[in-house]
């Protein structure tokens, strides 16, 4: 026993010495530090936020862009729509053909314009996933003819500043695809010719390989590249992208689920991405988890608003922990060249704005996300440490530094978030901390930083079940239709002046050629709304094919999948042909044929398709009278409502309606 107890006391006294960290200029600065950011798009993760109700959606915008207020993001970082899928749905595209042009599609630009209204600093970024299929003339690959994809990708940067007052401060390539450098370099050209010459480049949005050893053999493209921006990159780097001389950016990181752990991962990241690999920049994937949580990476913002038929909205860890960094800092400020690793685990970044202040960000989180694939989160070896910290150089006279906290928690204690401390006196240019695991301090010169409140959010709801829209109704800075989400195809509000009858506002699905995907797009449109748990549901729509003998259309429940996966799709399909037939699938392909037979539609005409689901049987109707019934369900149990087309064709929608039944 009294081994033991010699042997307790000398671990104690082993755990409780110091380890002294010099924080100093005296050596020099390191790099220029150029923001933390967020991306909305890749694809339609902001999609359900333009239908939130005032005043929770001005709410939620302040919680991710107000500065000193939540997030307080320096960057944002949007999808260049292009036609297709690219992860939780589409975003149009400004030019869907050619000749057309309109840079009011979409919720991007209100976006944009909604963060530089909070802070007119922000730096504003575009990346196309995608782009419409007539850039590649037939074929997925928009760098055949690089002047025309320069062309279509520029026209969008004029178009937000001529329509919106909007200056896009950096351009990409082409996210997470292979890049070309005759495109780069024309892009370059373009921009210049354009007068955009403030327009930074951005390469190549993939790996840092191999754009990284490119870049220092080809001159010319080392001329016209201004970040290498690297995905997920695990925080390090590779010697060629530090060789460039290039501002290093890790243009899209995070991406995990915004609990706890993922707040974890997020403090690691932001930090450790300078201390092992000199990125002075890391953007999350995404902005805002707001879209149907059951699409692919659902709640994988950096906060979660995805009812806004309720107005629910959950300010999530990520925010606060982006708060550490973001209000105690800014673009222009600098990275000290003494950063580093904690002894015991966790690190340490401290920057400078070069007048004297100073801010110091340390964490000491136990989960990894060094890469991106769910749910790998390994645990590191963390440790309870006592951490000495000698200020030098332009910060020896430091006598009090301003504190922020975070400790994350398991599930059986709660979490305290971006809370101000007492201040922190400095001795001696010396100041020391007991770090437990898992914590962030912020310790800074600055007296500015708040955590932003307001009034707690309606509860949670689920989807209504009864809706109805006649598309009659609308919001005039959008295109879409509340609550439908675009998985293939793209949904558009339409004027349709040929029918001076009830049909005059509907809802149009308006791609008529495959766009180049980025993902394995479905060959039919479809979007999906509601209620994922729906099972006994009733669904009716107007539907007008306009394309006459190949048109076809249908509406469906129980659609069971969306997103990158969307192609996959299993429900209960009920399909109207223009050559008069109709057909009953298990499937979005049409393969699991459930019916068939002969309804009398044609096309250019009006027709009142109704689809009712209940238990294992199902019903269609046609223009209110039966066309099938009995039809046995295979598949899903249950899933969204949707509407869509066979191929990518014109065809319109209007008086949707869908009705769940309570499921004991």
């Amino acid at each position: 026993m009294a081994a033991l107890a010699e042997l307790s006391l000398v671990l104690l006294l082993l755990s409780a010495v110091s380890s002294d960290y010099t924080l100093t200029d005296q050596d020099g600065l390191g790099r220029e530090f150029d923001g933390i950011g967020a991306v909305s798009g890749g694809g339609a993760t902001s999609r359900l936020l333009v239908n939130y109700p005032e005043p929770y959606r001005s709410q939620i915008l302040d919680y991710l862009f107000k500065p000193d207020f939540g997030a307080s993001l320096h960057i944002f970082k949007v999808e260049i729509g292009g036609d297709a899928q690219s992860t939780d749905g589409t975003e149009p595209s400004h030019m869907h053909y050619p000749d057309d042009q309109n840079y009011f599609r979409g919720y991007e630009w209100w976006l944009m314009k909604e963060a530089k209204k909070r802070n007119p600093n922000i730096k504003l970024i575009g990346l196309p996933w995608a782009f419409p299929g007539w850039i590649g003339r037939g074929e997925n690959w928009p760098y055949d003819f690089p002047d025309v994809t320069a062309y279509y990708v520029v026209s969008w940067i004029i178009g937000a500043k001529q329509y919106h007052d909007l200056d896009i401060d950096y351009v990409g390539i082409w996210n997470e695809r292979s890049y070309n450098a005759t495109y780069i370099k024309l892009l370059r050209y373009t921009l210049d010719k354009f007068g955009l010459e403030r327009v930074r480049i951005i390469a190549s949005d993939n790996l840092w390989q191999p754009i990284a050893s490119e870049v220092l053999r080809d001159a010319e493209l080392h001329g016209v590249v201004d970040v290498i921006g690297a995905h997920y990159p695990g925080t390090v780097t590779v010697a060629d992208a530090i060789s460039s001389g290039k501002k290093l950016w890790s243009s899209e990181d995070y991406s995990t689920f915004n609990d706890e752990i993922g707040g974890g991962c997020w403090a690691r990241i932001l930090n450790q991405n300078y201390v092992n690999g000199n990125m002075t920049s890391t953007i999350s994937w995404n902005l805002v988890a707001s879209y149907y949580e059951e699409l692919p990476f659902g709640l994988e913002g950096l906060m979660t608003a995805k009812e806004p038929w309720s107005g629910n909205y959950v300010v999530s860890t990520p925010v606060w922990i982006t708060a550490h960094t973001t209000q105690f800092t800014q673009p222009g400020w600098f990275y000290l060249r003494t950063v580093g690793h904690l002894e015991k685990g966790g690190s340490y970044v401290a920057l400078t704005d070069r007048r004297g202040n100073l801010t110091i960000i340390i964490e000491t989180m136990s989960h990894d996300h060094s890469v991106c694939i769910r749910p790998y989160l390994p645990k590191f070896s963390v440790c309870p440490q006592n951490a000495t910290f000698q200020l030098d150089g332009s910060f020896k006279n430091v006598k009090t530094l301003q504190a922020w906290y975070s400790k994350l928690c398991t599930n059986t204690t709660k979490p305290t978030l971006f809370k101000r401390m007492s201040p922190i006196t400095v001795t001696n240019g010396a100041f020391s901390l007991e770090l437990d695991v898992d914590e962030v301090y912020t310790l800074t010169t600055l007296t500015t930083g708040q955590k932003g409140t307001y009034p707690d959010p309606p509860a949670s709801q689920p989807f209504p079940r009864k809706y109805k829209d006649d598309f009659r109704v609308r919001n005039p800075p959008f295109s879409e239709a509340p609550f439908f989400a675009d998985q293939s195809g793209v949904f558009e509000y339409f004027i349709n002046t040929s029918d001076p009858g009830d049909h005059v506002f509907t809802f149009r699905q308006v791609l008529t050629q495959r766009p180049i995907t980025w993902v394995s797009d479905a060959n039919q449109a479809i979007s999906v709304i509601g209620d994922f748990t729906w099972s006994n549901i009733t669904v009716s729509c107007d539907v007008y094919i306009e394309t006459p003998d190949t048109g076809a259309v249908f509406i469906a429940a129980r659609v069971d999948q969306g997103g990158s996966l969307a192609h996959l799709a299993k429900g209960i399909y009920f399909w109207v042909f223009a050559d008069g037939t109709y057909k009953v699938t298990g499937d979005l392909q049409g393969e699991i044929i459930l019916g068939k037979g002969l309804a009398g539609v044609r096309a250019r005409r009006w027709h009142t398709l109704t689809l009712q689901v209940e238990g294992y049987k199902a019903y269609g109707f046609l223009n209110g009278n039966p066309l099938w019934k009995n039809v046995f369900t295979v598949g899903p149990a249950h899933g969204w409502a949707a509407i869509g087309t066979a191929s990518f064709e014109f065809a319109q929608f209007d008086n949707f309606m869908v009705e769940a039944k309570v499921t004991e």
